[in-house]
């Protein structure tokens, strides 16, 4: 490792960054080093604009791509070499406004069953019912299930901790699942081709990402649900789902650990209250054409 590297990984240490975004913005900063075959402190500013319009007109990066690379090596220009050039000023990729896919109750309810493997299905139900994000529901901890006051402790993004009510069914199914594994550490431990019981004896840690996201893809697809959904659609169905139930949204932004009610807001956009309130008045308009 190059002292370069090591003081760029220290200095992200020192700003409080996840290990995951360190490795997000190293691995931004070697792409830039190995599209100019040079190590990143031998890059002039133009080459930098030049590695920017490559990615946006050549590679056609998405929007998330480019902000991480952009994220990255602005870290790494201003934060460890000390050049705050004046092209980190022109590089923001345009905001995408989409709205997410959202699935009704019943889809839900017809996805999730179809999901065969207990540890797998547990996993996602909690994801949806507590309104998770992908990696905190795949990083809960044995400690963090506070049975007796009904909450479940999650480490959310930015190392920002917070408690979700914990449903009744939910905690039931921890229980049984947690009777198959007995893991001292996880709720969800990795599944090996040995089986559980090998993977917590050898420390395998949690269920990665991607195991998760493919029982998903293939749950959707048994189930026939012809919606693009994917494992985070449950937590915006699960926000969804309770503004539509009547629950106040300042209570859905402290659950889903929404750090500003803006983003939680985007909800009203999709409950059906919303879309029904609307119908009678569009009806009305085209009276009479």
């Amino acid at each position: 490792m190059t002292a370069l590297r090591t003081r760029f990984i220290e200095d992200m240490q020192l700003h409080g960054y996840s290990p995951k975004t360190q490795s997000c913005y190293v691995g931004a900063v070697c792409g830039l080093a190995k599209h100019y075959h040079k190590s990143p402190d031998l890059i002039s500013e133009e080459e930098l604009r030049r590695y920017f319009l490559h990615l946006t007109l050549e590679k056609k990066v998405a929007r998330a791509t480019a902000t991480i690379a952009l994220c990255g090596i602005k870290f790494l220009f201003q934060n460890t070499l000390q050049r705050n050039w004046t092209c980190f000023k022109l590089l923001r990729p345009p905001r995408e406004k989409k709205l997410p896919v959202v699935l009704s109750r019943q889809e839900v309810q017809t996805i999730l069953p179809c999901v065969r493997t207990p540890m797998y299905r547990v996993c996602l139900t909690t994801i949806y019912s507590c309104g998770l994000r992908l990696s905190e529901g795949l990083f809960l901890r044995i400690a963090d299930v506070d049975s007796q006051r009904m909450l479940l402790r999650i480490r959310g993004k930015g190392n920002k901790d917070r408690f979700v009510p914990l449903p009744q069914r939910t905690l039931e199914q921890l229980r049984a699942l947690w009777l198959t594994h007995h893991s001292p550490s996880w709720l969800f431990p990795a599944i090996t081709r040995h089986g559980v019981r090998h993977s917590v004896q050898h420390d395998a840690g949690p269920v990665t990402r991607s195991t998760l996201q493919r029982a998903f893809r293939r749950a959707l697809l048994q189930s026939g649900v012809r919606k693009r959904a994917h494992v985070h659609s449950l937590r915006h169905s699960m926000a969804t789902h309770l503004l539509e139930a009547g629950v106040n949204l300042r209570i859905i932004q402290t659950i889903l650990g929404h750090a500003t009610p803006t983003t939680t807001a985007l909800y009203t956009h999709l409950t059906q209250q919303v879309r029904e309130s609307v119908k009678t008045p569009i009806n009305e308009l085209m009276n009479g054409l």
